[in-house]
């Protein structure tokens, strides 16, 4: 392989997620959700819809694989939070179809706390 910058940026990205700790995994996951949805948003508002579709489509996996990797046995507020992403898949979905960058706003209103509870509760774990 030749070395560039872009596969040195990809060869730092897989390193960077195949050393990841559970709880740092889940904050870029997190990262990159509200990423995805506020250029989903964004691509919408500016008539983009090819990009808008990608990103969209992308955040609506990113959901997924949260909901299906959560435990919900594994603390009392799993469940609830197992619903958050059915929801969030569904109004994803209809986003997407209706092209309404208000509804993607609504998604990322719900995802914006959450991540920055999980960054909140993994530094806590470090530091405690």
């Amino acid at each position: 392989m030749t070395v560039t910058a872009p596969n040195l940026r990809n060869r730092y990205l897989q390193d960077s997620i195949q050393t990841a700790s559970p709880a740092k995994l889940l904050i870029m996951l997190y990262d990159r959700l509200v990423l995805d949805l506020g250029q989903g948003e964004e691509a919408l508002r500016a008539g983009d819809l090819e990009t808008a579709h990608e990103k969209i489509t992308h955040a609506q996996e990113i959901v997924i694989e949260l909901q299906v990797s959560l435990d919900v046995e594994a603390w009392s507020g799993a469940p609830g939070l197992a619903n958050l992403y059915g929801y969030l898949i569904t109004e994803l979905i209809g986003a997407n179809i209706a092209k309404s960058p208000e509804r993607v706003a609504v998604c990322r209103g719900f995802v914006e706390p959450l991540r920055d509870a999980w960054r909140d509760a993994a530094a806590a774990a470090v530091a405690g």
